[in-house]
């Protein structure tokens, strides 16, 4: 490298990785304006190509969160860059794209702000946390998640247990799934939640020594090794959190479902490692309403069209638990961000929807088709989510969809819209 190359521009950045940010935000301005996207992803990989530091020098002097599980993260980030706004400045990849070249896309197009909350994806922890030197790092869970291609659970576990391991940063762990207290307890300094965990499947052998899980009611331990569940210091109480020291914070949240206020209490005990007091930040949370279209409301042809997405069973057993009991539209692809296989619909009990008017869609929806009739739940097949809609009558729709078959229904009513 040159000495000019490592000569540092303005704002602290050296000239190479202030000229790779700058040709970061452009990509992404000109994808977005070509309406190529949000640019969240080129943008960040060519600034990535030209200088392979770039993620590491922009999260250089900002104090970084990061947000990581299977299920929830958007959501959890989103909640925690508001309750962080308290402070100053939030820089955040609250369009989802949680990998490293979104990451980058992020604090590039955001400038010099003195925080940034970053959700990221599983399998790519460690290499954020060697770039970001984190405060806080918040893990939310561990499930099965897109066969054909992702780790193993256990596996996840242990990679997970290997990138937090004698680090600095305030780990802020779920105390209800083993798999994360296996991981987190590795940490040197720990905060626990009582988030909660629905989902088991995934939880019934012990990560450490092969034993089995014992579960009673909230608590479980592991019949063969010291494994269990921690004391947690923050938990949800009904519509409240509670705190460390036992103080309650009545939640006001338009996001549904006691999952969403779990991630509520998560962001509010990633968010307190800063210094931000709970109470400020409550009035920050209740402000959050849509995450990249997650729960969002749309009235069309007098029909209150609600979209809610699951991308694995875990996600499908909460979203079952989030939507009310109205006609509700199942759609389901096999595309490549989806997994290609669809065999983990038969984890999902789809019970629940016993007795409700239920529609079907997607390019796999066939294969639901089979799902729902193992499980005795009564269905039409529609071909579109236009017909869907055309098929019940005004009032209430529930939307259920994995992740592309949710994208095509967002694009759909933005088109109309």
């Amino acid at each position: 490298m040159t000495t000019a190359e490592q000569g540092t521009g303005r704002g602290g950045l050296p000239l190479r990785a202030r000229l790779a940010s700058t040709v970061s935000r452009t990509a992404s301005a000109l994808s977005r304006a070509a309406g190529r996207g949000d640019g969240s992803v080129i943008g960040g990989w060519l600034g990535l190509k030209i200088d392979p530091d770039l993620l590491k020098h922009l999260a250089a002097g900002r104090r970084v969160a990061l947000v990581s599980g299977t299920n929830g993260k958007t959501t959890t980030t989103r909640l925690t860059a508001a309750a962080m706004g308290v402070l100053g400045d939030v820089a955040t990849n609250s369009l989802g794209a949680n990998m490293p070249t979104g990451h980058t896309s992020a604090l590039a197009r955001a400038g010099h702000t003195p925080y940034a909350v970053l959700e990221v994806d599983e399998h790519y922890l460690k290499q954020v946390i060697d770039a970001t030197h984190p405060v806080a790092i918040a893990l939310l869970n561990l499930s099965r998640d897109q066969l054909d291609r992702a780790k193993e659970v256990a596996m996840m576990a242990t990679l997970w247990r290997d990138a937090v391991r004698d680090r600095d940063s305030r780990i802020v762990a779920n105390a209800d799934d083993p798999m994360v207290v296996y991981a987190a307890r590795e940490a040197r300094h720990v905060t626990w939640v009582a988030s909660g965990q629905r989902w088991h499947d995934d939880s019934w052998v012990c990560p450490a020594c092969g034993a089995h899980i014992v579960r009673a009611g909230e608590e479980w331990a592991c019949a063969g090794c010291d494994l269990r569940r921690p004391v947690p210091q923050w938990r949800v109480d009904g519509d409240a959190v509670v705190d460390p020291y036992g103080n309650r914070h009545q939640l006001m949240l338009q996001l549904p479902g006691r999952v969403n206020r779990a991630n509520a209490a998560t962001a509010l005990a990633v968010a307190a490692q800063f210094g931000v007091d709970p109470a400020a930040a409550l009035p920050r949370l209740a402000t959050v309403a849509s995450i990249a279209g997650r729960y969002a409301t749309v009235e069309r042809d007098g029909r209150t069209i609600r979209l809610l997405l699951a991308k694995n069973p875990a996600g499908w057993l909460e979203a079952f638990d989030m939507a009310e009991r109205a006609p509700t539209l199942l759609a389901i692809n096999a595309r490549d961000p989806d997994g290609l296989d669809t065999s983990w619909l038969y984890d999902v009990d789809f019970s629940p929807l016993q007795g409700r008017r239920v529609l079907i869609t997607g390019d796999r929806a066939m294969d639901l088709a089979v799902r729902l009739e193992v499980n005795e739940v009564e269905f039409e097949h529609v071909p579109t989510f236009a017909k869907a809609v055309a098929a019940v009558p005004p009032g209430r729709l529930e939307v259920i969809a994995n992740y592309t078959a949710f994208q095509d229904i967002r694009a759909e009513l933005n088109r109309v819209n």
